[in-house]
């Protein structure tokens, strides 16, 4: 299956299987956490930090690459943020993964090239086996 075919079904399943996962348990921390204004740290937060990051990436090389999808991969990060329910400082934690790795790519690639299209492969396999973990170890028990 080529990049862009897989493009639309890995970017619905992606963030989609977090933020359902996800949209309970952050529901039941802010039960158990007390009212402190303590930041809240999470046991998938690295998960969750890593897949912004590499939202960010793939944004800005389907971009490259001639991917049609518009704000799709922002869109994507919007939604993960929502699920969790971020705070102003998470969120900001988030944004900037975000932005690293759409920067970080940016920085080396100009143009699309084989390397390219294989990390746009690598980074969706990652991003997918991310969100799946995270849901599979922290989504919501019913």
């Amino acid at each position: 299956m080529t990049v862009k075919n897989r493009t639309r079904k890995s970017a619905l399943g992606l963030v989609a299987l977090v933020a359902v996962g996800l949209a309970g348990s952050a529901l039941a921390q802010e039960e158990e956490e007390p009212a402190a204004p303590e930041p809240i740290v999470t046991p998938y937060d690295e998960s969750l930090l890593r897949l912004s990051e590499i939202l960010g990436a793939i944004h800005y090389m389907r971009q490259l690459c001639g991917g049609d999808e518009g704000g799709l991969w922002r869109d994507q990060m919007q939604a993960l943020i929502d699920a969790d329910q971020a705070d102003p400082a998470r969120r900001l934690r988030f944004v900037d993964r975000f932005n690293r790795g759409y920067d970080g790519f940016k920085a080396v690639y100009r143009t699309c090239t084989p390397a390219a299209t294989a990390a746009i492969d690598r980074y969706m396999d990652e991003g997918a086996r991310l969100a799946r973990d995270v849901v599979a170890r922290y989504g919501r028990q019913e």
